[in-house]
């Protein structure tokens, strides 16, 4: 049984590294840009040479090689491609809400090549995305991360099969309300959602020493020993204990976050990013020692009660007290501007260029695992590029040319004149509902509605 494992995890290895090898790559030459690298300065009049879609070489007067266009980039500003570690572009479905924990589910298998947002978000300058489960559950399922190859049609051409496993985890009122006041079953209340989250860990380490005990006695002779029966459910839990995923937690509440980050210390756990994290602020010390960071909004609050108190200066604050700190979108709109969201942070807190930038490049990469391979402009690492017109912290700010792999995606001169306002093929239009008895969105709101209804028609 072991051998068969150890053979079988070898052909998913040589599977992977099959796809990666097989996935478009091209070469190009960029040159006389201004290079903001993120992690090693900005350089004038520089170029960028990519061959089969790794950055080859940067520097000054490089020629291109037999058959390798050129791009002429003077005047213009070269950048790592923009990473976003909060968004559901290319997803269909987002949420498995019928039940607290749903690990076992997985976003890589609801991926939509076609969406029409990926295409926007090239545009944006946008190569990569984390495209996340939601957040009804406490334990949501596994995410994926994705490369922006705009018309590949097989889905596995645009995840990253190099990155490694995430999974969307979520506190406060989205899983007491899907769970507790919605279906009747725990959580109802914040301490029922710590509550799931232990007693999940809890299960999954019994299920792992049963499958240690297990395999311990069946190499003894004449080993009657009977295997465990295989949950799905229950060995994503055991991989994120085992350090194999890394946890992506919704979170508003600086007692939550805290509650998490105990939690995460009692079992062990390190691999642990905060998205949204409104309350950061209040408890970035704890976020910087613990954690891998935050994933923020630059200036979203007030949409709900809970994630009423915050502040502009959030990312700033994290970033000064030594937390990684990344601006996401977690909106197929606002992903086409991320690079004025990062700006933000030089008006609300006076980050520096490389610091706002490294918010949505280098440091998004880190907290998704895959720094190594981009995420800054260094030789050696995958050829994911944007060139613009104007600064990118600009408010003047225009992208021109997406580049991933080395292959051009996007190029604001042969934008099609429909392009942007084509319709995604799968966005259902249906009729707005303000009470609906399946969801139990707006349950016991009625009398809201009604007695709006009464006072508009007094003043008719």
């Amino acid at each position: 049984m072991k051998k068969r494992h150890i053979f079988l995890a070898l052909l998913l290895s040589l599977s992977l590294n099959f796809s990666w090898a097989q996935t478009p790559k091209g070469s190009v030459l960029i040159k006389n840009g201004t290079v903001l690298t993120v992690t090693n300065g900005t350089y004038e009049n520089t170029d960028v040479l990519i061959q089969d879609g790794i950055i080859k070489k940067i520097g000054q007067n490089l020629s291109a090689p037999s058959g390798v266009t050129t791009i002429d980039a003077t005047g213009k500003y070269v950048m790592p491609g923009i990473i976003d570690a909060h968004s559901h572009v290319a997803l269909d479905v987002v949420n498995e809400a019928t039940s607290p924990i749903v690990a076992e589910v997985r976003m890589k298998d609801v991926v939509n090549p076609f969406e029409i947002g990926i295409y926007r978000a090239l545009a944006g300058g946008v190569t990569i995305s984390h495209a996340m489960h939601g957040s009804a559950n406490v334990v949501g399922g596994q995410n994926a991360t994705l490369k922006h190859r705009w018309g590949m049609d097989d889905p596995a051409e645009i995840i990253m099969q190099d990155a490694p496993r995430t999974i969307k985890f979520a506190l406060g009122e989205n899983p007491t309300r899907v769970h507790g006041r919605g279906n009747g079953q725990q959580p109802r209340s914040r301490m029922g959602v710590e509550a799931i989250l232990r007693n999940g860990f809890n299960e999954a380490l019994q299920y792992k020493k049963a499958w240690e005990d297990y395999n311990k006695a069946k190499s003894q002779k004449g080993s009657t020993a009977i295997a465990p029966i295989y949950n799905e459910r229950l060995q994503t839990l055991a991989d994120i204990l085992d350090g194999k995923i890394i946890i992506h937690c919704h979170s508003y509440r600086a007692d939550e976050i805290y509650m998490l980050i105990n939690v995460a210390r009692d079992f062990g756990i390190k691999k642990l990013v905060f998205q949204h994290t409104n309350e950061g602020f209040k408890v970035a010390p704890e976020i910087a020692e613990y954690t891998m960071g935050a994933s923020v909004f630059a200036d979203w609050w007030a949409y709900k009660f809970e994630v009423y108190y915050s502040t502009a200066f959030n990312a700033a604050i994290l970033q000064k007290n030594g937390a990684i700190t990344s601006i996401n979108s977690d909106s197929a709109e606002l992903i086409r501007h991320l690079y004025h969201e990062a700006a933000k942070t030089q008006r609300y807190g006076g980050l520096t260029d490389e610091e706002a930038l490294a918010m949505i490049t280098i440091n998004p990469a880190k907290q998704l695992g895959i720094e190594d391979k981009v995420g800054s402009l260094e030789e050696g690492k995958q050829g994911d590029v944007v060139i613009f017109e104007g600064h990118p912290l600009s408010s003047y700010a225009i992208p021109q040319m997406t580049f991933v792999d080395g292959i051009k995606y996007f190029d604001i001169k042969e934008d099609a004149d429909d392009q942007r306002q084509r319709i995604s093929p799968t966005e259902a239009v249906e009729p707005i509902l303000l009470s609906e008895e399946d969801h139990r969105c707006m349950q016991d709101t009625e009398h809201l509605f009604e007695t709006a209804s009464a006072l508009f028609q007094m003043n008719q």
